[in-house]
């Protein structure tokens, strides 16, 4: 019986082809589709991401001066005040375009006597501050945490575009 049931199936027709469209029409479509999608997301995401904004110079030296803080008691006022007079002609030299870091602070004092960008309260405390930088670094006057904190004071004060204090 197995050899009669046999007979009666026919070969099987190969799968016929019912797509108007040709395949390699679907893949380009399926290609843009995901190109476009993905540009969308990248998009939006970019959009959603929020813009750091671009520090000033001013706002970059503050945030250095008040992570300088905490080396007061870890650096010497030797190193200490080469490290802020170091952060503070940097930021002249960003902030006003002087050429502070290859001058000598004398050559700088009597640069900004003639014509700078600098008021006379912020000339003295800049000349001050510059001074007392100079008695630690080359009179190798003893120093002390005081004397750095008093540096930092300046340095920042000066930046904020403050006035000497009166001592």
């Amino acid at each position: 019986m197995s050899i009669f049931l046999a007979q009666e199936f026919h070969e099987i027709a190969p799968p016929v082809n019912y797509s108007l469209i040709p395949p390699w029409m679907i893949f380009v479509g399926t290609l843009v589709a995901l190109s476009i999608v993905a540009a969308t997301a990248s998009f939006v995401i970019r959009s959603r991401r929020k813009k750091t904004p671009i520090q000033s110079t001013r706002e970059r030296t503050l945030e250095m001066l008040d992570r300088m803080q905490n080396e007061i008691e870890e650096l010497s006022p030797y190193q200490f005040s080469i490290r802020v007079s170091d952060v503070l002609r940097q930021y002249a030299t960003e902030q006003y375009n002087l050429p502070v870091t290859r001058q000598t602070s004398i050559e700088f004092l009597n640069l900004i006597k003639t014509a700078s960008p600098f008021s006379e309260d912020e000339k003295m405390l800049l000349e001050d501050f510059l001074n007392r930088c100079d008695l630690i670094k080359f009179a190798r006057y003893e120093a002390t945490t005081a004397d750095s904190r008093l540096l930092l004071e300046e340095a920042t004060r000066f930046v904020k575009g403050g006035q000497l204090a009166v001592v």
